[in-house]
């Protein structure tokens, strides 16, 4: 009998399956279950049981699962409300961030644990976009100005971190002043891409055809959809540009040209649906049985990484939520400035290329990406709390900080 080799994916794919389900029957532990995957992974891995391996199958669904949460970030990011006032705010905040990503990044290269400062600068400034908007629904503020604010600020910060983690640290053998061209020529084509998909929508014998196949075993928008994924990715790929900013770029595209929601209203669940149940979490998974945290425990200095690197993420990510404070309550300020400091998707992959192209130990890397885990579990549940408690207040900020447009 032909050996798959399959054995590592199942125990992977069980693991996807029973996270959800243990922070389902336990919901008072309020533990994203993302956490759980990556927790589990590192005590079946090679750190602590020693029982999960990541060979070829878990590698490359890893990747695939990789690009689908970037595509799913895409997805959520709404550029409509990066205007005005709200992207003066959320840019001031990230140019603070990035000020104080460089002076902990300088103090971490002095330190001996990293080759580049600015790769912890970047590697900090990010939030996680799909983590804050779960907690705002919860909290019942994403369109309150506390809502809108945060998700302007996590979505400029996710775009510029991904952009210049592309820039500055992209795995090819490039320059950087030849990726500023090949990204300026990768703009080009996606901008050319949108404007095929919005052509082809105006042929209406096309859009007959689509209509009728969406919801039949041909599942023809989420077959297009992934064709732009992939092609995105290939294409970012074959430029020597950094895999994720296609990934993230295909999911931007959807969001732009998916107006006519009420035509497929399941489109996008779909989407979620494979994503979120099954490669996402192979890619979180796996993430955890590649981490060393055996050299982490076995090394008291490197262990005192993870909570100085959980500081400077609340300091280089919360600290520009005071520039809401006129707009904001004192606990919804102190939330929005939690909220931001939330990462753990980019905080993964940016350690993955540090250790990738010799700029991070793997020590380092654990340690980022320990301190990621922590704020995850901590800092939403924090800012719930807070927002659980707090009353919403009237409306009172400039007519240019009103609601989106619709």
């Amino acid at each position: 009998m032909l050996d798959t080799g399959l054995d590592n994916l199942f125990l992977v794919t069980l693991v996807a399956l029973l996270a959800p389900l243990a922070v389902g029957l336990l919901p008072a532990l309020r533990v994203p279950a993302v956490v759980v995957e990556i927790v589990a992974g590192v005590v079946l891995g090679p750190s602590v049981l020693g029982l999960v391996e990541v060979d070829v199958p878990v590698q490359v669904l890893s990747v695939l699962g990789l690009a689908f949460l970037l595509f799913m970030v895409g997805l959520q990011l709404d550029v409509r409300q990066l205007r005005g006032e709200l992207l003066r705010v959320a840019a001031v905040g990230y140019l603070v961030t990035l000020v104080l990503g460089s002076l902990v990044g300088v103090g971490v290269a002095a330190a001996g644990w990293v080759s580049d400062p600015l790769l912890v600068a970047v590697a900090l400034s990010a939030t996680s976009l799909g983590l804050v908007v779960p907690v705002l629904k919860d909290a019942g503020r994403v369109d309150t100005d506390l809502g809108r604010t945060t998700l302007a600020a996590a979505t400029l910060a996710d775009l510029a971190a991904v952009l210049l983690l592309t820039l500055l640290f992209s795995t090819g053998t490039t320059t950087a002043g030849a990726r500023v061209v090949l990204l300026v020529t990768f703009a080009g084509l996606v901008a050319l891409t949108i404007g095929a998909v919005l052509f082809a929508e105006r042929w209406s014998r096309l859009s007959a055809t689509v209509l009728r196949l969406q919801d039949t075993t041909a599942e023809i928008r989420v077959r297009a959809a992934v064709v732009l994924l992939v092609g995105f990715v290939v294409l970012a790929e074959r430029l020597g540009l950094e895999t994720i900013l296609g990934a993230l770029l295909a999911g931007a595209v959807i969001a732009a040209v998916d107006r006519d929601a009420a035509s497929h209203p399941h489109f996008r669940t779909k989407l979620e649906a494979i994503g979120f149940g099954f490669l996402v979490p192979v890619f979180f998974v796996s993430s955890g049985l590649q981490l060393d945290v055996a050299g982490l425990v076995q090394d008291p200095a490197a262990l005192a990484r993870t909570p100085v690197f959980l500081v400077a993420l609340l300091l280089v990510r919360g600290l520009p939520a005071l520039l809401l404070r006129h707009r904001l309550s004192t606990r919804e300020t102190v939330a929005a400035g939690l909220l931001q400091a939330t990462s753990l998707p980019f905080l993964v992959t940016a350690s993955m290329i540090g250790v990738e192209i010799g700029l991070l130990s793997a020590v380092t890397a654990a340690a980022l990406v320990a301190a990621g885990i922590v704020s995850v579990l901590v800092f939403p549940t924090a800012a719930l709390s807070l927002l659980g408690t707090a009353r919403p207040e009237p409306e009172r900020v400039p007519e240019t900080l009103g609601r989106r447009p619709a």
